[in-house]
């Protein structure tokens, strides 16, 4: 099944945009409950406002609430920022710790972010249990589990680390593409042969077709 995503999505990437690895860990934590293509809308902005770990987190709140409002939760968000930013300039000397457990001792973020930045910014393998991630492994049938690190555990122990930062990315492209929650195009999906499944979503073509999405997912 990796191989046929493999072939079906060559180009997957992570869909935030970012220029470094602060960039992308900010772009992460606003990315929660709302859309990449919101937060690529709004970090322009941001980023040029305060471009720094230490410019951002000398940052007035009020205006840094007001930068982030278009991605919701703008206040708990625009606190984990302050905060993070603080911790990586007093604790990190500026730079974004470049491993897990390190990450994760910063305000607002958790292992989801934490492996987005070390296998995007950094080259680390790490597997992206986001909402597509977890439904779909266990659609798929590869894992019964519903706790985000269980499910880490669990995938992490069918395939080599070198395929971890890969393959969150063509399951998350699957998840917005094809095998959406409610309905998915099944009658079009390249793994329906080998989907316990498949039949969840129409199985005609044209059914199936009309429930393709290719994005901006807005």
């Amino acid at each position: 099944m990796n191989r046929i995503l493999t072939e079906t999505y060559p180009d997957a990437h992570c869909e935030l945009d970012f220029a470094d690895s602060f960039q992308l860990l900010v772009a992460t934590v606003l990315s929660a409950q709302t859309t990449d293509v919101r937060v690529n809308r709004t970090t322009p902005a941001l980023f040029a406002r305060f471009p720094t770990p230490e410019e951002m987190a000398a940052a007035d709140p009020e205006e840094l609430e007001a930068l982030i409002r278009p991605t919701g939760f703008f206040r708990a968000k625009a606190r984990s920022l302050l905060g993070l930013s603080a911790a990586i300039r007093d604790r990190f000397g500026g730079e974004v710790p470049r491993t897990l457990d390190e990450l994760v001792t910063l305000p607002g973020v958790g292992r989801k972010t934490a492996n987005v930045v070390l296998g995007n910014a950094f080259g680390v393998p790490g597997l992206t249990v986001d909402t597509h991630f977890g439904r779909l492994v266990r659609r798929f049938g590869w894992t019964e589990e519903t706790d985000p690190v269980r499910v880490e555990q669990r995938i992490a122990d069918l395939f080599p680390p070198k395929e971890w930062t890969m393959l969150s990315h063509r399951l998350i492209w699957h998840g917005r593409r094809i095998c959406h929650s409610r309905r998915p195009a099944c009658g079009v999906c390249g793994l329906a042969a080998l989907c316990p499944s498949f039949g969840t979503g129409p199985v005609e073509e044209a059914a199936a077709r009309k429930l393709v999405r290719t994005g901006p997912f807005s």
